[in-house]
């Protein structure tokens, strides 16, 4: 009996040290919706989205500083709201399901398409066993206003969107998905004037925002545009 005792034991303990392991290492998910369509923004003054990859460029330079950050073996989730890419594929004539597909296999990312917004929160809830593998990082590259992150932004309907994540279905996401020193951040506009506030009454983390609009760059992280603009949280 002493034997196999000692072995439960042992077994224990190296599950124990797994999950902690696993729980230390946690997840970091990045969030990237969908461009917009030249169908739509081809008779605005100032149109969205004349590359393609706004959003996945900006995400791919933020992995990569990540990566570098947490090392090789380190989780890194994308959320990708696939319809976006596939539709913008028909005008650009270029397969982007394939070139975003290379991002993962460059930086080792595992990689998520998504349609609707209940499925980013059932993701942050269930998309990993949330009691050994907590979110230590956030963060969301897309089209967005003061209240809610618009994956499908001026690509269905003109101006509007029919995917999104809102802030008053925040409260639909776990407190207890999270690290309590997780890094939050929302890159899109007008996040910080109010989804922000909404975010730490939801989940208990600081998700920074900006006050005003940002413009997504070609080779370095969104920056803020807006006269008296700046970034809260």
């Amino acid at each position: 009996m002493g034997i196999f005792r000692r072995f439960f034991l042992l077994l224990a303990l190296l599950l124990a040290v797994t999950a902690s392991a696993r729980a230390a290492n946690g997840e970091y998910i990045i969030l990237v919706g969908g461009p917009s369509l030249y169908q739509w923004e081809k008779y605005k003054l100032y149109p969205h989205d004349h590359w393609w990859a706004n959003f996945v460029r900006a995400a791919r330079l933020r992995t990569e500083q990540v990566r570098a950050q947490l090392g090789p073996d380190a989780q890194i989730t994308w959320l990708v709201y696939k319809q976006g890419y596939e539709d913008r594929a028909k005008q650009e004539h270029q397969d982007l399901i394939a070139l975003i597909d290379s991002v993962r296999e460059k930086f080792n990312l595992h990689l998520v398409w998504f349609h609707a917004g209940s499925e980013v929160i059932d993701y942050l809830n269930k998309g990993q066993p949330r009691n050994q593998v907590k979110i230590t990082g956030f963060e969301y590259f897309g089209h967005s206003n003061r209240a809610c992150f618009m994956f499908d932004y001026s690509n269905n309907i003109d101006s509007a969107c029919k995917s999104w994540l809102h802030e008053n279905e925040l409260t639909q996401i776990d407190r207890r998905d999270f690290v309590h020193s997780a890094y939050v951040r929302s890159w899109g506009c007008h996040t910080g004037e109010s989804m922000s506030k909404k975010w730490y009454h939801a989940t208990g983390t600081h998700m920074i925002g900006a006050i005003g609009k940002t413009q997504f760059m070609m080779e370095e992280l969104p920056i803020l545009i807006s006269e008296g603009g700046k970034w809260v949280n």
